[in-house]
């Protein structure tokens, strides 16, 4: 067999399928170009390359073979596996002049693998796949769970991350692959590794995880480049330490998997003059195993009226997004299929996916099914609330109509200010500040004014996304008494605050409903305040409406002490509202009270309450909003 030891894609590939047709186990066609397949070792393959290369049509198939004097492409591989060397690398002679640009030459895949509970390692190897481009390297991050062990005896640099779980247990997501790990051969003689253990040393077992993977990297024939370090719970300082000194060694590997440790100085100095990596936004993404999953879509034809429902199997990556997803479809499946498309953050792209408001370009699919068998499913629906103009596609003009109502423009005010310079600027205390900018961390007003379960039944109402920002700029100190005061008129409107039927849909739409639902609730407070408790129907309205709605259930204790109490009854009395409440109308059919004793203070009145208290009323956010239309007009 010949001895293939590199193999690569030049540019120009067009997808023929001929290289796979050969040797599907070196080469992977995909939509654009050919790749390698990960962790290959070419040398098992050589005849295969070999007869791939003189098939290929326009000959992007560039090999090299042991002792040739053929030298890799000058040019950027599209991908590219080395064989591992047989023998455990040394540290090379002293280099030259120019010698880290030879080191930075070639191969500089760094393979970062987190095992993690709560998320704190990922979100740690993110951070270092960032740091990795400062010093030449281009960082992939792997999900513990579905790797592959024996792909790690192709990579010349491994990072690990790896938390405590229970008593000294491997994480969910490591248990398996660390098993495998126990049970392999020597197969990391050409690999340099280093580990950061995560732990709590409120534990016997502490960083116990870590202290098991250092070890079995190093009997399976790895070389540690840089020390383990374990970290307690407050690990932000001690990981960014490790972080630095692992990077600047790891990054002193070469192409044939050499260790420089003379060049550790030169390389960590050329890594912090490299200002525009380390400022950049960008966040690594986490390589996640192969879902096999069912994406239901919802798709409707305006022209016809039809609607329905099709359905794909997908073999689909877990980090890839939900707009990943989508754009599969519509390449490989069909091109009818309609949806918005822009950028991650595009607030406008939000669909619904099983039952949660998202915005599809940051949502992966491994956070939305994480059942990674056969049975995942993926259901992909149009926001609600909206029209829908086709397919996935809504027509967000209701809400910007009701946005543009409520006048949500800024009138400043005078305040107090301080000398800058020769000029003077307003000052604002830095803990109203912080909560400001806290309040108003929405990634999309579209999908909140969606996330209310009102907003379908009551058009008019001016839903949470709005309420949320009018409270928000009444709260800021610069605004103006006058612009304060039309804001709340405007909230305490018969379409404002009080429409909102449950704060709980709101809230339980990840941090942006969470946030959302805070500020509607305090607006919804100061509107109560602001009007005195007092409307058409009185005081008793509001309150009986208020727990009905903020609940879905009618709430004795609430009822009673805020409304029949001894000042209570008397005040109802003299308006009529007690014998309403007793012989009336009330949201189930049913007289308020079976018995006159339950008008009495407990103990009298205790058992007396009629069933319908303190049980759910079904459709109730129906009920309501027939109930304020109700209310406006008579």
């Amino acid at each position: 067999m010949s001895a293939v030891v590199k193999v690569w894609i030049d540019e120009g590939c067009i997808t023929c399928d001929a290289c796979e047709n050969i040797c599907p186990e070196v080469f992977h066609v995909g939509d654009d170009t050919c790749s390698i397949v990960d962790g290959v070792n070419p040398s098992e393959w050589g005849d295969d390359i070999i007869e791939a290369a003189e098939d290929c049509p326009v000959d992007v198939i560039m090999f090299e073979v042991a002792g040739g004097d053929e030298p890799p492409s000058e040019e950027a591989p599209a991908a590219e596996v080395d064989a591992p060397a047989p023998a455990a690398p040394v540290a090379a002679e002293p280099a030259g002049d120019g010698a880290l640009d030879v080191v930075m030459a070639g191969d500089r895949d760094l393979h970062i693998l987190f095992g993690s509970q709560s998320g704190n390692a990922e979100g740690l190897c993110a951070l270092i796949a960032k740091k990795a481009t400062a010093y030449g390297m281009i960082g992939h991050v792997h999900d513990m769970d579905g790797f592959d062990i024996g792909s790690m005896a192709g990579m010349k640099r491994v990072l690990i991350a790896c938390s405590t779980w229970g008593e000294g247990e491997q994480p969910d997501n490591a248990e398996v692959l660390f098993n495998e790990a126990k049970d392999s051969a020597k197969i990391l003689s050409n690999t340099h590794f280093s580990v950061c253990a995560l732990g709590d040393t409120s534990y016997e077992f502490y960083c116990q995880s870590g202290k098991e993977w250092d070890e079995i990297l190093e009997k399976m024939g790895g070389t540690r480049i840089h020390d383990r370090v374990d970290c307690d719970v407050d690990y932000d300082v001690p990981a960014a330490g490790w972080m630095t000194e692992a990077l600047s060694r790891i990054a002193c590997v070469d192409d044939s998997g050499l260790f420089h440790e003379d060049l550790v100085a030169e390389m960590s100095a050329h890594a912090a003059g490299d200002s525009t990596t380390g400022a950049s936004g960008d966040v690594a993404n986490v390589v996640m195993p192969e879902i096999q999953l069912v994406a239901s879509i919802f798709r409707y034809n305006a022209d016809t009226g039809e609607t329905g429902v099709d359905a794909w199997a997908c073999a689909v990556p877990g980090h890839h997004s939900v707009l990943d997803l989508l754009r599969t479809l519509k390449a490989t499946q069909d091109a009818t299929l309609t949806f918005r498309d822009g950028a991650a953050d595009d607030p406008t792209t939000g669909v619904c996916v099983n039952g949660r408001l998202v915005l599809p370009g940051l949502t992966r699919l491994c956070d939305v099914a994480r059942d990674k068998g056969e049975g995942a499913q993926i259901r992909i629906e149009p926001v609600a609330a909206y029209d829908v103009i086709r397919d996935l596609i809504v027509d967000f003009s209701s809400y910007d109509n009701l946005r543009a109502a409520s006048k949500p423009w800024f009138v400043g005010g005078q305040r107090e200010g301080t000398y800058a310079g020769k000029s003077v600027i307003g000052t604002m205390d830095s803990v109203v500040a912080t909560e400001l900018h806290a309040s108003t961390e929405i990634a999309s007003p579209q999908l909140l004014h969606a996330a209310s379960d009102a907003v379908p039944y009551n058009r008019f109402y001016m839903g949470p996304a709005v309420v949320s920002h009018l409270w928000n700029r009444s709260c800021d100190p610069r605004i103006s008494d006058k612009s304060r005061k039309a804001i709340i008129e405007s909230l305490a409107s018969t379409n404002g605050v009080k429409a909102e039927t449950d704060m709980a849909s709101i809230h339980r739409q990840g941090s942006m409903g969470s946030t959302a639902a805070k500020s509607v609730l305090q607006a919804k407070t100061a509107v109560l305040a602001h009007d005195g408790y007092n409307g058409r129907h009185g005081k008793h309205v509001w309150w009986y409406t208020w727990s009905i709605k903020s609940s879905g259930k009618v709430n004795e204790t609430t009822l009673y002490r805020t409304v029949l109490g001894p000042v209570g009854l008397v005040n109802n009395a003299l308006s009529g509202v007690s014998a309403r409440m007793i012989f009336g109308f009330t949201r189930t059919g049913r007289p308020m009270f079976n018995e006159l004793l339950g008008m009495l203070a407990p103990p009298a009145g205790i058992g007396k309450m009629p069933k319908q208290f303190n049980s759910s009323v079904e459709n109730h956010h129906e009920v309501v909003s027939i109930f304020n239309e109700m209310d406006g007009r008579f």
